[in-house]
């Protein structure tokens, strides 16, 4: 009989910690966000979410009001919809709202790499002097050369050639992945006197078939961020992941040339800190990711907004046009391919402002802090709420901010001098006749803002300023709508067309 009961208040103490688990007695505080755990313990709207993020978000907004707490595969996410409380969250102290804990947890779940304690602001501090300041200039350079290398080398003056047609999305991610691959990485050593063209081909079939497993490995990136992979598509995923830690490994790295300071100090700085080899490896397939996932993808969205209004491409066009004959290299038939520089490249504000235009409306990633003590959070209208330890909170400005018709007029239309004024200077934004200092997040903000939008930006702008001035632009279909954005990358940076767009090119001289 004693058993008996002991096996029941067992069972009984089991069935009760594992409901708690599942968070069946979480109940909503004095103070606290509105709770919404939905129908599934443990699960809670992680379908729903993984669906279609943004419309669930929108959706919870609707039912909730601008600040709402939900229950998501386990975990307790408050959304902060309120765009004037994002400047008190990214700048919240770390003692209280951490952005490293979730972010571990996914860079070990979808790159296999554990992050050391200890080393993460030393490694901002590289990213920052190779990413800024003179270390961009060099690194500028570099990637104008790879673009050359690319984009420019078979370019030929006098009479016009064919138009060539191809796959917009594929032919924009594919170059500007590969020029930055190999401005990051390195290229091929020549082997001998004269074999520097054979080099230049090395690199040219090499960084294309890294490219080709990189899109397969991208496209199962979402799934993998969720754990959501069917057992096929995971046991891809981990062959996939293996194949980047040997052709990025650091073994390898030390028989190429011109390897960036970037990728070659965070790899001393790793080893010096302990870090195993085969740790180091998999740290630069996630460098690689963090350096080239976005950047093609929004190379292609401003490509195309600029051929679906032609205004708009005629007038950055006239500008890197000017830039270019100030500088002494005016493009024409029998003159050499431009060299861009980056002072070229602070002299472009309508460019600046179709770029931003550009992230404002397919950037869309999901900022994460986690609340590691109770806290408080106050919005714009006074109210308020209690964070909870153990919880958190998450921002998606693509919606309340990016999207927001209150900051943003007509926020579903591309305006290519949205965020210039004519003189050149920088627009002021305002909500309800109060300015906003924050009007834009494609980097994320605060201290997880990322350090690498500069070099970003400046690989994007290249390869724009290369094609407007040295190829005749446009698309097969001149009714050609803009294409819808693939909903499963919600809160990945940026989004990705859900269908084909064809376009043609050929020298302009």
């Amino acid at each position: 009989m004693v058993l008996w009961v002991i096996l029941l208040c067992t069972l009984v103490s089991s069935l009760l910690g594992g409901l708690y688990i599942l968070g069946a007695f979480r109940r909503q505080r004095p103070n606290e966000p509105p709770l919404d755990k939905g129908t599934i313990p443990w699960l809670g709207y992680l379908l729903e979410f993984r669906k279609d993020s943004s419309e669930f978000i929108k959706g919870m907004q609707r039912k909730h009001g601008d600040v709402f707490t939900v229950l998501i595969g386990g975990y307790y996410f408050t959304f902060v919809m309120d765009p004037f409380c994002f400047g008190a969250i990214v700048k919240e102290s770390r003692s209280k709202l951490d952005f490293r804990t979730p972010a571990a947890q996914l860079v070990m779940r979808v790159f296999g790499y554990k992050p050391t304690k200890g080393i993460h602001n030393v490694a901002r501090g590289l990213s920052m002097k190779h990413l800024m300041g003179d270390g961009l200039t060099v690194l500028t350079q570099a990637t104008m050369e790879s673009f050359q290398k690319l984009l420019l080398f078979n370019l030929s003056s006098g009479e016009k050639q064919v138009w060539q047609e191809e796959n917009l999305f594929h032919y924009c991610y594919n170059i500007v992945f590969r020029a930055g691959y190999l401005a990051l990485y390195g290229t091929e050593r020549p082997r001998g006197a004269g074999n520097k063209e054979k080099a230049e081909e090395q690199d040219r079939l090499h960084s294309n078939q890294l490219f080709q497993e990189f899109r397969k490995y991208d496209r199962l990136f979402p799934r993998l961020a969720f754990a959501m992979l069917p057992p096929k598509d995971k046991r891809e995923a981990e062959r996939l992941k293996r194949h980047f830690w040997s052709v990025l490994s650091v073994k390898k790295a030390l028989q190429k040339d011109n390897v960036s300071g970037w990728i070659s100090d965070q790899n001393q700085l790793l080893a010096e800190n302990g870090v195993p080899e085969y740790m180091r490896d998999r740290f630069m397939f996630l460098l690689l990711w963090a350096s080239q996932g976005n950047t093609g993808p929004t190379a292609f969205w401003l490509l195309l907004y600029l051929l679906k209004h032609p205004e708009a491409l005629k007038a950055v066009r006239d500008e890197v046009d000017k830039v270019s004959r100030e500088s002494g290299q005016e493009v024409k038939a029998g003159s050499p391919p431009v060299t861009i520089t980056r002072d070229m490249l602070n002299q472009t504000p309508l460019l600046d402002s179709a770029l931003e235009e550009t992230l404002r409306l397919v950037a869309a990633p999901l900022l994460v802090r986690g609340v590691l003590e109770d806290t408080s959070l106050r919005t714009s209208r006074g109210t308020e709420f209690a964070l909870r330890k153990g919880d958190r909170v998450a921002l998606f400005p693509h919606i309340s901010m990016q999207m927001n018709p209150e900051i943003h007029e007509e926020p579903h239309k591309f305006k290519y001098n949205r965020f210039v004024n004519p003189d050149g200077t920088k627009k002021d934004f305002y909500r309800n006749g109060k300015k906003l200092k924050i009007v834009n997040m494609p980097w994320g903000a605060g201290v997880s803002t990322c350090p690498g939008r500069f070099f970003a930006t400046a690989e994007m702008k290249l390869f724009v300023f290369l094609m407007l001035s040295h190829f005749d632009l446009e698309l097969v279909n001149e009714e050609e709508e803009i294409p819808a954005l693939d909903v499963s990358r919600w809160g990945f940076g940026t989004m990705h067309p859900v269908r084909d767009v064809r376009f043609r090119y050929r020298p302009r001289f």
